[in-house]
């Protein structure tokens, strides 16, 4: 098995699909900084400020559950080597390799875009999801704080939020969870796709463990903050084993409600995910690779509305049964309510405008 590139996901740059110019790797070059004893790739991850004139994004897809997101990171340091948001990196001028984990761009003017399209007049209060594509919560926002910002900002106006995280920063920021939990106005949502620690290592090597995680969950819910999670995607031949002892464990720690998805390789990702495999898990690549693709129809890539988070097919069958098992066993008296849009302070008048809707 060949060394891999410590730290990250994807084990390789890849150009992007929409420039005319593409660039590789020279065996010379590599050569060349083996002999100088160089790196040929610069291995730190760089911040890149952005400055966007909007912030909250409609979400127009069918097989996604929310109407608006606000994203105040793009790419993501996690490294998630399965994560579909790979491929966004490449409208913003990067690859969705490498330079997804490597190359982040911050949007530090996120809480002042985010209280304009509160006040506008045409917005009524519909929820707003942190983060629609990457993580809201990746490790430079211990140092940033944008996305605290942004829910102080969701309680001031009493407007509801969601968020989907795999990082326990997420419990930073209790005591505005609890005072936004307090009118149902928001709900977290925990992304974990494994019991196994070595699996989420080779994955997700950038995320909390999995036992902070499941810690994570089980000190929200205790603090009456809603807590859902998605235990996806599932990768035949990877996590798609553990279903129902996953299943378990988070009901054990308070999660209301699970969702899942099962593996796509859209765009470059199922190159970068190959890639990845055949150096991380060369006996498994194979049959994890045919086991997906009989999923999607024969290919690793699909693009069809309403059936390519579902998959089709013997494996993708069975992965629902288990999870139909799993949630009439373990989540059978559960419920997520529904979030609050009706107590939304709507104001163009700046905090006098917030005192005369108390």
């Amino acid at each position: 098995m060949k060394e891999s590139i410590k730290g990250r996901g994807a084990q390789i740059h890849v150009s992007n699909r929409f420039f005319e110019h593409s660039e590789e790797m020279r065996d010379d070059f590599l050569e060349f900084c083996f002999r100088e004893n160089e790196l040929p790739n610069n291995p730190k991850t760089v911040y890149i400020e952005t400055f966007p004139k909007t912030i909250v994004n409609k979400v127009t897809s069918p097989d996604v559950g929310m109407g608006y997101s606000l994203n105040p990171y793009q790419g993501c340091e996690h490294g998630c080597i399965y994560c579909y948001a790979r491929n966004s990196h490449e409208y913003w001028g990067y690859g969705a390799g490498l330079d997804f984990e490597q190359k982040i761009l911050v949007k530090k003017n996120a809480p002042s875009l985010l209280e304009k399209k509160l006040q506008s007049s045409s917005w009524e209060a519909a929820t707003i999801v942190l983060s629609g594509n990457t993580d809201c919560y990746q490790p430079i926002e211990k140092k940033l704080k944008i996305t605290r910002q942004l829910l102080q900002l969701f309680l001031k106006y009493k407007h509801p939020v969601g968020i989907i995280t795999k990082n326990t920063l997420v419990t930073r920021d209790i005591d505005i969870l609890k005072a936004l939990a307090k009118d149902n106005l928001c709900r977290v949502i925990f992304s974990v796709t494994t019991l196994s620690e070595e699996t989420r290592r080779l994955m997700e090597p950038r995320t909390a463990t999995i036992k902070k995680r499941l810690q994570a969950i089980e000190r929200l819910s205790n603090e009456g903050i809603p807590v859902m999670v998605m235990a996806g995607p599932m990768i035949p031949g990877i996590n798609t084993h553990e279903i129902l002892p996953l299943l378990k464990e988070i009901a054990h720690r308070g999660a209301l409600k699970v969702g899942y998805t099962i593996v796509r390789l859209n765009g470059a990702i199922g190159g970068i995910f190959e890639d990845w495999i055949r150096k991380t898990l060369p006996d498994k690549a194979d049959k994890v690779l045919n086991q997906i693709a009989d999923c999607h129809g024969g290919q690793l890539n699909d693009s069809r509305f309403g059936q390519r988070m579902k998959g089709e097919g013997n494996y993708a069958a069975q992965i629902h049964k288990q999870f139909e098992i799993g949630r009439n066993k373990y989540f059978k008296d559960r419920e997520l309510p529904p979030l609050n849009t009706d107590i939304f302070i709507k104001t163009k008048k700046g905090q006098l405008g917030l005192f005369n809707n108390l």
